[in-house]
């Protein structure tokens, strides 16, 4: 038996794209001859490794036991591959980051441009969306996120990289118009502007002050996942919103936000930068990293 490993690659690409068509795309090979390696694995091999049909693949039992070996052999290229990127003195390929849409927070313009005129060679492909994506699945090289924690994944590596301090703010306007709060009950009788969590589930503001500690919600809420939106709504005298500092701070300048409850703050969260557990990093992805962290301690957020 004269296995050859590409194939046993290749068919582990095949059930990580979920069809052949996908795999055969991602690896740039034509979607037939990538049909015949297999077939021909599967003759070499004596069984078959996947039942077709026009709508879906199955695994059959003895193809779940050979990819087993299969992804061992990915997983050896892969770092043979980053082995390599890594002892590259000027960075290059492509970086496919996935980041949070509310970018100006982050200073991502500011990042971008100091990335590009620092490392030309690497092409950058950024996918601005609030879902979390599947960094191995879907191929990203890196996903910045911002979470108090992050769930525990023994398939990624994680950098924090900033906290962001929390408070409340609203328009001069709104507080003329309905108040000023004194004390954080005095928000039950507000309108809150308030983000939706990726888990759907709205949850109630959470403020602290000297070691005394306070949670609730407004009466009236509105609602949405965008931070921009809900900050807008809130220029426009609609209401009370969350915000860290370092996304309120310019508007505040402005005159166009005051903070309320001065003193009292939400709880802080992480700017993290999400990695695939590999062995080395590229070092276009740790350069990205590093510059990353360097923008946002130059912007004034607490030490990471």
């Amino acid at each position: 038996m004269a296995l050859t490993a590409n194939d046993l690659i290749l068919f582990a690409h095949v059930i990580e794209a979920g069809s052949f068509s996908r795999a055969a795309d991602r690896i740039g090979l034509p979607k037939s001859t990538l049909s015949r390696r297999i077939t021909q694995l599967e003759n070499q091999l004596g069984e078959r490794l996947l039942t077709r049909s026009t709508r879906k693949l199955t695994i059959t039992d003895f193809g779940e036991r050979i990819l087993e070996h299969a992804r061992r052999l990915v997983e050896e290229t892969e770092a043979a591959k980053s082995l390599a990127l890594h002892r590259q003195v000027v960075p290059q390929g492509t970086l496919r980051i996935s980041m949070p849409p509310e970018y100006r927070e982050l200073s991502v313009v500011t990042l971008i441009r100091r990335f590009h005129e620092a490392y030309p060679q690497v092409k950058l492909e950024l996918d601005l969306s609030a879902r979390r994506v599947d960094l191995i699945a879907e191929r990203f090289d890196l996903a910045v996120r911002i979470a108090g924690r992050l769930p525990d994944d023994g398939t990624l590596i994680a950098r924090q990289v900033a906290v962001l301090r929390n408070g409340l703010y609203a328009s001069p306007n709104y507080l003329a118009q309905h108040g000023i709060p004194d004390k954080p009950a005095d928000l039950l009788h507000h309108t809150g502007l308030v983000i939706i969590p990726s888990s759907g589930e709205v949850e109630p503001w959470r403020l602290s002050c000297d070691g005394e500690r306070w949670e609730g919600l407004p009466d009236n809420v509105i609602s949405s996942n965008a931070l921009g939106l809900q900050q807008a709504l809130a220029i426009e005298g609609m209401g009370i919103v969350g915000l860290s500092e370092r996304f309120a701070h310019k508007n505040v300048e402005k005159g166009m936000l005051v903070p309320v409850l001065p003193g009292w703050t939400l709880p802080t969260v992480t700017a993290w930068c999400v990695m695939p557990g590999r062995r080395l990093l590229p070092e276009r992805t740790r350069a990205f990293v590093e510059l990353f962290k360097q923008i946002l301690d130059e912007d004034g957020c607490a030490p990471a």
